[in-house]
């Protein structure tokens, strides 16, 4: 007889795009001017923790490289897109991601931190990974898309990974891509953190196949 407790919990591709799409509910604020980072910064400090993620314009080539391109930093209700490769590491910026009062939430930040720092060298503090997180409620999953969709029921749509994100100018569907994945951790962390999550309850429960 298998254990009711031994299990983990998963969704399959064909269940994930099944789903309905989701969007950010919230306001998004483009930053490609240094005038405007220290005012952003200022909002950003104040919600104590925020969503987390970077976009990098998609290499096709064998040894080719592309810098950071866009920092997402999102709120609640409101998403900055730094636009790096534009405004580089300003100072505000640098310092918030090194501020450990402030705690940032992102899924495979050890990428991110190694792709910042070919920007300007960077000593991340308060940040917060997912990925080591769900693990703890029985969520084998690891992609961000996947965890979302166990835990709320809708897909984050790709579509825009691969496009270019050092165009002059980011379309509404780049801005609400990126906007999306930022804040995309922030809810996560959010509900796992506030307990209401049960994995008991979660319908997606994978048993080991019997020996």
């Amino acid at each position: 007889m298998s254990d009711p407790n031994n299990y983990k919990i998963g969704i399959s591709k064909q269940e994930l795009g099944q789903l309905p799409a989701a969007h950010f509910p919230g306001a998004i604020q483009l930053i490609d001017k240094p005038e405007d980072v220290a005012s952003a910064v200022d909002e950003l400090r104040k919600a104590r923790v925020i969503g987390f993620d970077t976009e990098t314009r998609p290499a096709f080539q064998k040894g080719q490289y592309h810098s950071v391109a866009l920092l997402q930093l999102s709120t609640e209700s409101r998403c900055f897109l730094f636009r790096l490769n534009i405004l580089g590491m300003q100072d505000e910026i640098r310092d918030l991601l090194e501020d450990p009062s402030v705690k940032k939430i992102g899924l495979s930040t050890h990428d991110d931190f190694h792709n910042l720092n070919r920007i300007k060298r960077i000593t991340p503090a308060g940040f917060f990974e997912l990925q080591e997180y769900v693990g703890s409620f029985k969520i084998e999953d690891r992609s961000l898309s996947k965890i979302y969709a166990l835990l709320f029921g809708e897909r984050i749509s790709k579509g825009q990974r691969l496009t270019n994100w050092e165009a002059p100018e980011l379309s509404p569907h780049q801005q609400a891509y990126a906007a999306l994945d930022a804040y995309a951790c922030l809810k996560i962390y959010n509900y796992l953190k506030s307990g209401n999550f049960n994995p008991q309850d979660s319908t997606h429960k994978i048993y080991p196949s019997l020996q």
